[in-house]
C-alpha cells in the first residue's frame, strides 16, 4: 500500500471546492476543530457564496479565493487536501486535475455520474499515488460503527441476509428530488445514485464480500401532472394555488416556518443567503425553483425503488428507497445472521442471540469522540468522516478510511447495474455490466 508524508506540528490544511450546503458542513468541522484542520482556500463560482465564505473565514487571503476549480488548478498546490463539493457532473474532471497536483482528495458522493468517469478517477488517483476517499458518511457514523462492530465480533455468526430501508421523507424528497438540484437523471442515473449510493455502499460494507448480481424495480409514481389535485387548477406555484393550504408539499409551509429549519437553517438556506430572511424567501418562492408546484416540475427521477443484491457465497440483500415516509433519512435495517440478528433504526441497535433468545439494546449517540460540534449530520457521520479523513492525511496512511478507491468503484457499480436492471427489466451481472461500459478497473 502507498504511504504518504506525515504532517507534524500543525493542522491539516484543506481547500474547499464548492461552498454549497455540503461544503459548508465540512468547512464547519474546521471551525469547530481548529487544532485538527484548517481551511486555507475555496473555489466557488457563486459571488454570493464566495462572500459567505469570506465572512466565515476572514483570515483566508483573497489570492486563495477562486471563482472556479479550473482557476484553482492553474496554481501550485495550496493545501494538503481538497474537499470536492461541486455539482456531481464536475467531480471527475475536478478529481483528475487535483490528483495531478498531488492533493489528497475527499470527494462528495457520488464519485461520478457514469461508470467510465468513476473508473477514470480510480485510475488517476492510483497513477498519481494520492489519497482518495468518497463521502460515504454512513460508514463513519457512531451507529454504523457499532453495527459493524457487532458483525465483526461474530455475535450473530455469518451474515446471510440484510434488509435495508431509506425513508427519504415526503418533504425532503420534494425539496431535493422534485424541486431541487437532483430532480433529473444525469447520465442515465437518478435518485438512487444521488440519494442512496451510500446505502448500497453500507450494504457492501456490512458483508465485506463482492456484489455479483442485481435486480431492481421503481418508477416515478406521484410527482407528475397526472397526480395533481383538481383543486389546484392551473397553478404552477404554491403562492398562487388555492389548494396550497391543503397540500402536504406546500413550499410556504416548509420554507417560511423557522421551526422546520435545522441549526444550519437548512432547507431554507438553499433558497437564499444564510441566515435566511423571510422576505427573501417569499421572493424565492415567487420566482425560483423551490416555489414550484410539485406536480408541475421538470423532474424525472423515481420516487420509490427497490434493489435486490446477490453477494459472493450466496448472501443476499434488499434495499428500498421511498419518498413517502414520515421519517426523514432515519435508515431502518435488519441483519440476519446464522447465530443471531440485528435490528436497527439509526439510533438504537438491538442484537438478538439465537442461543439464549435474549436481546440486548444499545442506544447510540451521534457524538463523535475526539471532536467538537459533531451532533447531527447523518447521525454524526459527517464529522466522523472528516475526523477519519483528516487523521489519515495527517498520518500519511489511508488504512483508517476502511475503503479503497476500487471498493468505492464496486459499490457505485451496484448502483449503475441496478439502474440498468430497472430500465431493462432483467438481472444484471455487476462485473459484466461494468466491463461492457468501461467502468471496471
Amino acid at each position: 500500500m502507498v504511504r504518504f508524508p506525515k504532517i507534524l506540528g500543525r493542522p491539516v490544511r484543506l481547500i474547499i471546492i464548492g461552498f454549497g450546503e455540503r461544503g459548508r458542513v465540512y468547512s464547519q468541522f474546521c471551525l469547530d476543530n481548529p487544532s485538527l484542520a484548517q481551511i486555507v482556500g475555496v473555489a466557488e463560482p457563486s459571488p454570493r457564496r464566495r462572500l459567505a465564505f469570506q465572512s466565515r473565514f476572514p483570515s483566508v487571503p483573497s489570492t486563495h479565493i477562486f471563482s472556479s476549480w479550473e482557476e484553482l488548478v492553474q496554481t501550485p498546490r495550496l493545501a494538503d487536501a481538497a474537499v470536492i463539493c461541486t455539482l456531481d457532473t464536475l467531480h471527475a474532471p475536478c478529481v483528475v486535475s487535483l490528483a495531478r497536483l498531488r492533493y489528497a482528495i475527499l470527494c462528495e458522493k457520488p464519485m461520478a455520474v457514469t461508470p467510465s468517469e468513476c473508473a477514470e478517477i480510480v485510475r488517476a488517483v492510483k497513477e498519481e499515488e494520492v489519497m482518495f476517499a468518497v463521502c460515504h458518511v454512513l460508514r463513519y457514523s457512531p451507529y454504523n460503527l457499532e453495527v459493524k462492530r457487532v458483525i465483526e465480533s461474530g455475535e450473530i455468526g455469518e451474515v446471510v441476509n440484510v434488509v435495508h430501508v431509506e425513508p427519504v421523507g415526503w418533504w425532503h424528497f420534494a425539496h431535493s428530488y422534485v424541486r431541487g438540484n437532483w430532480r433529473r437523471e444525469v447520465g442515465g442515473v437518478g435518485a438512487l445514485m444521488a440519494k442512496s449510493c451510500h446505502d448500497l455502499d453500507i450494504l457492501c460494507h456490512y458483508f465485506s464480500l463482492p456484489p455479483l448480481r442485481v435486480s431492481s424495480f421503481g418508477s416515478l409514481t406521484h410527482f407528475q401532472r397526472s397526480s395533481k389535485p383538481i383543486e389546484a387548477g392551473t397553478a404552477t406555484r404554491c403562492v398562487s394555488c388555492a389548494y396550497e393550504p391543503s397540500c402536504p408539499y406546500s413550499a410556504p409551509r416548509l420554507y417560511l416556518n423557522p421551526s422546520n429549519w435545522d441549526t444550519r437553517h437548512w432547507p431554507a438556506s438553499v433558497l437564499v443567503d444564510s441566515p435566511p430572511d423571510i422576505e427573501d424567501i417569499r421572493t424565492a418562492l415567487s420566482e425560483g425553483d423551490y416555489g414550484r408546484c410539485v406536480y408541475e416540475c421538470d423532474n424525472d427521477v423515481v420516487d420509490h425503488q427497490v434493489v435486490n443484491i446477490e453477494f459472493e457465497r450466496g448472501r443476499t440483500a434488499s434495499f428500498t428507497m421511498v419518498a413517502f415516509t414520515g421519517e426523514v433519512c432515519e435508515r431502518q435495517t435488519r441483519i440476519h445472521g446464522s447465530k443471531g440478528m440485528v435490528v436497527g433504526d439509526s439510533k438504537e441497535v438491538r442484537v438478538t442471540s439465537f442461543l439464549t433468545g435474549q436481546t440486548k439494546i444499545v442506544s447510540v449517540s451521534p457524538k463523535v469522540e475526539g471532536v467538537e460540534g459533531s451532533e447531527g449530520g447523518h447521525g454524526g457521520g459527517d464529522y466522523g468522516l472528516m475526523k477519519t479523513f483528516v487523521e489519515c492525511v495527517r498520518n500519511g496512511d489511508p488504512t483508517g478510511l476502511g475503503c479503497t478507491p476500487r471498493q468505492v468503484l464496486r459499490s457505485h457499480g451496484v448502483v449503475f447495474a441496478a439502474e440498468e436492471a430497472r430500465k431493462k427489466g432483467k438481472v444484471v451481472d455487476v462485473r459484466e455490466y461494468l466491463e461492457s461500459v468501461g467502468g471496471w478497473v
